[in-house]
């Protein structure tokens, strides 16, 4: 495992990793190492030594790491000892490199040591000026607001990457995305910048469009973005459909990668019978991942089965499930091992001629079952819910399964509450005091036949834990097409006024969360609509219907139409644009327009989709900023 902090669920992101495992910084250090002549010891001032050595082993310092902090000498560090500042003269090294990107205050701080040192700061890895959105401070987080992002284009397949300038929001006016291609061996394809026009543009990224104008083969491999000029967020947020071409039926889409690397994911189905089930593995970083480090295991089982393949820096490699993991089908859950080296993986469900890919969620090893979850003041009410649409029954299956998503989590008390669209209560069922390595997934025809959503909750009649990560995996499939989708998602605490530490999360800002800013796109030409379903989650009863606002936008940001609908609390509602705003709308909209929705009396959730003329559709969680 890389022993690397990459992210914090109360710091957010460190700002560090993301600066010494950027690509541009990856090229630098790797040519910095290459030339360092030995003996070499390193000085660490800050504290980066450890992520630094991890990320880049060739700068393992054969005389000696040194710190000047008293209290951390004698500290192990990556398998050195800490020691003292004041000996580093005395240590026969030929050069000594400062883990700092601050060059000229190194270098005078050092001036202060008896002797002559040959000094190398981490400062040839800097990003140059032109890339940062805060020159003045380097290591601040939004000099580094990037992701990955999954990206093929082949015979069988094309990808689009959709989003918008949400920086505007926060005061950006000169944003522009610094892009990265690079291939299966983690080579680099192409390299290229792109403006974006004006405040809340829509932002559209064509794997067809970019093949094409770098004359590029078929690709498959990842995509770098890095948004300059950003405020106030640092993950670049979009949706990415893949959708198949000449004749392939396939259609999918998924969300942001999560762009900080995790030591366990989670919710990873194993294969049906007539499924063909791929994780797709792409190193985040310039290191190469050895063979065996990474391992899958049946959730709630040690037994852990190796990758038996080195993903080089950058790569990417599509790993059979039914390889690695025999005799393991579906309704078991798998548990990926990743030892920090990806960002959150997807993976990808062949079955007949269609395929779907969704994501895997990150399992939080900071979480641990907290007693205090069962004594929730009334004021939190129902507490903490995991809201997700029952789409119609007579045309669609859904079937839910929970998923543990904190390395911790032995058991899982939980509930199911069944709402129509009006936000009646029509049904409920106890689903036990589920262990860690449950098999359950259960068709919500056995509970209605209605349009709406249903909500897990926690319920300790029977004892178990809780740790407020509570996820699972929601899987839907048309009965004319056998087309399918699915996503998975985590609970909240919704739309009550009195807060309980960080919940109800807001989009932006302190708890309590109470307003709604959510992203829709549209469809990419007439035969591709887009659609959302609205959910009102609500901990808590007796509130009033939302006053929700759907803005249309076209491609440059500019609102063209309005349109307001009301949710009742603990309803649902069925949003399909061309339908609301009409063709012409749509048509005006072009390409990169969107459709923003907006609620400031209420914090609603939402998962989104395209459905087009031959009974294929995609569906995930939508976003917010």
């Amino acid at each position: 495992m890389l022993d690397i902090r990459t992210f914090d669920a109360r710091a957010g992101g460190n700002v560090l990793y993301k600066a010494l495992a950027h690509p541009v910084a990856a090229d630098a250090l790797s040519r910095l190492a290459a030339k360092l002549p030995r003996p070499l010891a390193l000085y660490d001032p800050d504290g980066a030594a450890r992520t630094l050595l991890a990320l880049y082993p060739g700068f393992a310092p054969d005389a000696g790491l040194f710190v000047h902090d008293t209290e951390r000498v004698g500290e192990a560090v990556a398998g050195h000892e800490a020691r003292s500042l004041t000996e580093l003269p005395g240590a026969g090294a030929a050069v000594v490199l400062v883990a700092s990107f601050e060059d000229g205050r190194m270098r005078a701080r050092l001036a202060h040591l008896p002797g002559a040192l040959a000094i190398e700061t981490l400062a040839p890895a800097r990003l140059p000026d032109g890339m940062l959105s805060n020159p003045r401070q380097y290591l601040d987080r939004h000099n580094f607001a990037t992701n990955f992002a999954l990206f093929r284009d082949d015979d069988h397949f094309s990808t689009r990457l959709v989003t918008a300038n949400y920086w505007s929001n926060y005061g950006a006016h000169d944003v522009r995305y610094w892009m990265r291609l690079f291939d299966a061996d983690g080579h680099v394809l192409a390299q290229w910048e792109q403006p974006i026009e004006g405040d809340g543009a829509g932002i559209v990224i064509d794997s067809a469009e970019i093949r094409a104008r770098f004359g590029l083969g078929p690709f498959c491999g990842q995509l770098f973005i890095h948004a300059v000029g950003a405020r106030g967020h640092d993950v670049v947020k979009y949706a990415l459909d893949t959708v198949g071409r000449d004749g392939n039926p396939s259609l999918s889409v998924t969300h942001d990668a999560n762009a900080w690397p995790s030591d366990r994911y989670a919710t990873l189905p194993a294969p049906a019978p007539g499924e063909r089930i791929v994780l797709w593995v792409q190193n985040s970083h310039a290191a190469p991942i050895p063979s065996g480090v990474l391992t899958l295991n049946r959730m709630g089982e040690e037994r852990s089965f190796p990758i038996p393949a080195e993903v080089p820096g950058f790569a990417s490699i599509a790993v059979d499930i039914a390889d690695i993991v025999p005799h393991v089908s579906w309704p078991a859950q798998l548990e990926l091992r990743a030892g920090h080296h990806m960002v959150r993986p997807r993976y990808e469900v062949t079955e007949g001629p269609r395929t779907r890919i969704a994501h895997l969620n990150v399992e939080r090893a900071d979480l641990r079952p907290d007693p205090a979850i069962r004594a929730l003041p009334p004021s939190m009410g129902r507490g903490f819910l995991l809201p997700f649409p029952i789409l119609d029954p007579a045309i669609f299956r859904t079937v839910v399964q929970p998923t543990p998503m904190s390395e911790g989590l032995e058991t899982m008390p939980l509930r199911l509450d069944v709402f129509s669209a009006d936000g009646a209560l029509v049904g409920q069922r106890f689903l036990g005091n589920l262990p860690r390595n449950h098999d359950l997934a259960l068709d919500l025809a056995e509970l209605t036949q209605q349009a709406g959503h249903a909500e897990l909750v926690y319920d300790f009649r029977d004892g178990g834990d809780a740790d407020g990560w509570l996820h699972a995996l929601m899987r839907y499939r048309r009965h004319d097409s056998g087309h399918a989708a699915e996503t998975s998602f985590g609970a909240h605490i919704f739309n009550t006024l009195m807060t309980w530490r960080s919940e109800p999360q807001s989009y932006a800002g302190p708890p309590p969360g109470l307003s709604t800013r959510l992203f829709l796109k549209l469809g990419d030409r007439p035969d591709r609509r887009s659609f959302c379903c609205l959910i009102y989650p609500a901990s808590i009863d007796g509130l009033s219907p939302s006053q929700t606002v759907l803005q249309l936008h076209d491609g440059s940001g500019r609102i063209i139409a309005e349109e307001t609908l009301s949710i009742p609390a603990s309803g649902s509602h069925m949003v399909r644009p061309e339908q609301i705003f009409g063709p012409d709308g749509i048509g005006q909209a072009g390409l990169g327009g969107y459709v923003l929705i907006r609620d400031a009396t209420c914090r609603l959730f939402g998962y989104h989709g395209v459905e087009n003329d031959t009974a294929a559709f995609s569906l995930d969680h939508m976003f917010g900023f």
